[in-house]
């Protein structure tokens, strides 16, 4: 068993129907550019019914048509926003947390301790989490259910360091499951990244399952100048 091999992302979301929510943090292969990206799925109307809205320091959800939205809860967040020359990614409204405490020179760990995951039993859905600093190293987390009773929360904290051509990828769920959806379990995945922006948005894009992705956002960072180009596609839009 090769504990160091790289997949690649078309692989790991073209056999997977349901990977919910995805966080991919890395650097580019020639080692100039940070990655990050987040995508959302979802099954149900009221999580299907949402789009990604470009802000000034990130993006937000927003429902796509607001007399569809049954339920704000869980749904309506800012999953990414910058902070200093980091930046934030996570599934849920941690993100405003996490960026509180290091406005307050506190750390992200502390910021997560206060945080558990979400209130949707059966799923107890996870918190997933990243943090991408200005040298292209980058902090992950997940914290998630200790049992099915929800009872409990267990909280894991990962950190990497700015490898040119290599990423960890962290998702949600294993795969799609009824009545259940079955959490994430284990470290990270180690999968490889792309020099071109567009590339890998579509390869992100066009291997997420159809009838479950919703949205997704990429951004490359120049680590030298910390010049930005990013991508957001909506489907709701994109079918406009």
């Amino acid at each position: 068993m090769n504990v160091y091999e790289i997949s690649n992302m078309a692989e790991k979301l073209s056999t997977n129907p349901y990977p919910g929510r995805g966080i991919v943090l890395g650097v580019t292969p020639d080692g100039t550019r940070a990655v990050a990206a987040y995508f959302i799925m979802g099954r149900s109307t009221n999580s299907r019914n949402r789009v990604f809205i470009e802000e000034a320091d990130g993006i937000r959800t927003e429902a796509h048509d607001p007399s569809l939205m049954s339920d704000p809860h869980l749904i309506i967040y800012h999953p990414v926003r910058e902070i200093g020359q980091g930046l934030i990614v996570t599934n849920g409204d941690q993100t405003d947390t996490i960026w509180n405490f290091l406005a307050r020179g506190e750390s992200w760990e502390a910021a997560l301790r206060t945080r558990q995951f979400e209130d949707d039993k059966p799923n107890w859905t996870p918190r997933i989490s990243g943090l991408l600093s200005a040298d292209g190293s980058y902090k992950m987390s997940i914290l998630k259910a200790a049992d099915p009773e929800g009872s409990a929360c267990a909280r894991f904290f990962w950190e990497y360091p700015a490898t040119a051509g290599l990423g960890h990828f962290l998702h949600t769920y294993v795969t799609d499951g009824n009545p259940v959806i079955p959490t994430f379990q284990g470290e990270p995945e180690r999968v490889a990244m792309d020099n071109d922006i567009d590339a890998f948005t579509k390869t992100l894009w066009e291997n997420l399952n159809e009838a479950n992705k919703i949205s997704l956002f990429v951004r490359y960072t120049d680590l030298a100048t910390r010049a930005v180009e990013q991508r957001v596609i909506n489907k709701h839009l994109e079918e406009k």
